[in-house]
């Protein structure tokens, strides 16, 4: 039973880092119907931002709380300014354009970035620091869980209400809303749809920056690489839950997260990522809309 509860606690734990990501892929493509491939990559320049920053304010005597929500605070910054770019550089140009285009133009942005990090910085494993404080939880907490993955999964799950608040409560949620219900229509009543698009470019960025901190407290080493997984595995999230769908993402990475961690735990850990994209083929092949996903037509 011990076994079990473990294996969930660390499912729990990568299902809410994937969907911080997940949030990011199904946010994008809700406003335009683009997938965004370059968002992985944002994660993980998030996650070296971090390990910069949190090594220079731990080195000046920050530390705490301060230094975590400090590290997320600039994290977020760094990310909000390359989805921003990102979006006017790799997908504005295109818009209007056939859906390959802007594919095409995510998946060299992509690969930019990742050679961009790897050149600036080592294509070697850095140790990140700590920047998870000791937490006096309580004992029930603690039996199977980390300080760390307790707090990943305390700071995902206010994350997603403060998302979720936002884009239910405030005006600029409201627009977002009615840009991916039909964003011609919403330019036609007055909703500057650029501002717009932009801004959820920007929203999803902060989020896979929480995420890309996140996982570096967790493993406690990053690599140029990282995003790329991740970035796979947070878009298969987003389909298996229906892309699209905001409580779907949340869905869908939680099952992956679920699902990787026992076929770790009860077969091999080599068998991961096998059972992360075995998911993707077979809701593609039997629920191609996702758990969440209301069935579209394409007309040709």
């Amino acid at each position: 039973m011990d076994f079990f509860l473990d294996l969930l606690v660390g499912g729990l734990t990568k299902g809410s880092i994937y969907a911080l990501i997940a949030l990011g892929y199904t946010m994008v493509y809700g406003i335009i119907a683009v997938i965004n491939f370059a968002h992985g990559e944002i994660y993980m320049i998030s996650a070296f931002t971090a390990l910069i920053f949190g090594s220079i304010l731990s080195s000046v005597g920050l530390a705490g709380w301060g230094l975590l929500f400090a590290v997320i605070a600039v994290s977020a910054l760094y990310a909000a300014m390359y989805g921003w770019t990102v979006e006017k550089i790799a997908y504005k140009p295109l818009r209007g354009s056939s859906r390959l285009a802007p594919l095409i133009s995510a998946i060299g942005m992509s690969l930019f970035l990742q050679n961009f990090v790897l050149l600036a910085q080592t294509p070697n494993y850095l140790p990140f620091p700590a920047l998870v404080p000791d937490v006096p939880f309580p004992a029930i907490l603690t039996r199977h869980a980390s300080d760390t993955q307790i707090v990943i999964i305390l700071v995902t799950a206010a994350s997603m209400a403060l998302l979720t608040l936002f884009i239910k409560k405030t005006r600029m949620g409201t627009a977002m809303r009615a840009v991916s219900q039909d964003l011609e229509m919403a330019r036609l009543s007055g909703v500057d749809t650029d501002k717009i698009i932009s801004f959820t470019f920007i929203t999803g960025s902060v989020l896979a920056a929480v995420g890309g901190v996140l996982i570096g407290c967790g493993m406690r080493q990053i690599d140029f690489y990282i995003g790329f997984l991740a970035g796979m595995k947070a878009f298969t999230a987003a389909v298996l839950g229906g892309i699209g769908s905001v409580p779907g993402a949340v869905i869908g990475a939680l099952i992956l997260g679920f699902a990787e961690s026992f076929a770790a735990g009860y077969i091999s850990s080599s068998y991961e990522d096998v059972v992360a994209f075995a998911f993707l083929i077979l809701i593609l092949i039997f629920k191609p809309d996702g758990v969440m996903g209301a069935a579209t037509t394409h007309k040709v």
